[in-house]
Formats: structure tokens, sequence, C-alpha cells
């Protein structure tokens, strides 16, 4: 499997989660400044390959700020990990950036505590397939 960008890949997101429907929407919100986000997406990568019934999705906070909302990232990464089917995410939050704390919360695959922050629309705004920046 693969990390999919929004920005780039928006017909493979919409076709990788209408695959998944069991499965679930692991979205990495990040920023490209970020050294922490690009050393993150490597082992975020290699995590995708072994969960090829999730859907995992690189989000540029800044990129797609105005798709976003206004939400407060306030440290990275921040994860967002909820049923492709839709409901209340499993988890949204930021974790330490060591890929084998979010490999053990999808092998468990059981709700987490989130932040208390409001969550955004993530897997709404993929399923519309409507990435185009303003």
């Amino acid at each position: 499997m693969t990390v999919y960008f929004p920005e780039r890949d928006v017909a493979a997101i919409g076709e990788a989660l209408s695959a998944r429907p069991q499965g679930r929407l692991v979205a990495c919100l990040c920023a490209e400044w970020c050294g922490t986000c690009r050393d993150y997406l490597v082992a975020l990568t290699a995590l995708a390959a072994r969960h090829p019934e999730d859907c995992f999705v690189w989000i540029d906070i800044e990129t797609h700020a105005d798709r976003l909302g206004d939400i407060d990232i306030e440290n990275f990464p921040t994860l967002l990990v909820q049923p492709v089917a839709g409901g209340d995410p499993q988890f949204y939050g930021t974790v330490l950036p060591h890929i084998e704390v979010l490999e053990r919360m999808l092998t468990r695959g059981a709700a987490m505590p989130s932040a208390g922050s409001e969550v955004p629309e993530v897997l709404d705004w993929l399923l519309a397939g409507d990435q185009r920046q303003s």
C-alpha cells in the first residue's frame, strides 16, 4: 500500500476508501516545512504496507487550510484514525513521532481517548473527491 496525498491522488483516494469499507482512514496532519513530519512520512509509508486494509493519507495543513477549517494543530504528528464507514474517530490527536505508537493503536483497533479538540471533517472531505485548492 501507499500513502496518498490529496493534492495529487484525488481519484486514488476515492477508490482506496471505497475498496476498504471495513477499513480505517489513517490521516496524518502535517506540514511540509517540518523535519519531524518528513521523517515520519518514511515510517508511515512502511506502516501503510503492513496495513493494506486501511487507507493512509498525508495532509499538509497549510496546503489544505481552506478545506480543513479552523483547526489548531499544536504539535506534529497529529493523527486522525476513523472508520471508513464513518462515525466517531478512534483517535484524533498528537502522538510521539515513533511509528510503533501508531502501529500499536492500529493493531489494537480499539478507540483511544482524543485530546478533546474538535475533529476536522477529513473523511467527508476526502470522500467528496474535491481536493482542489482555492
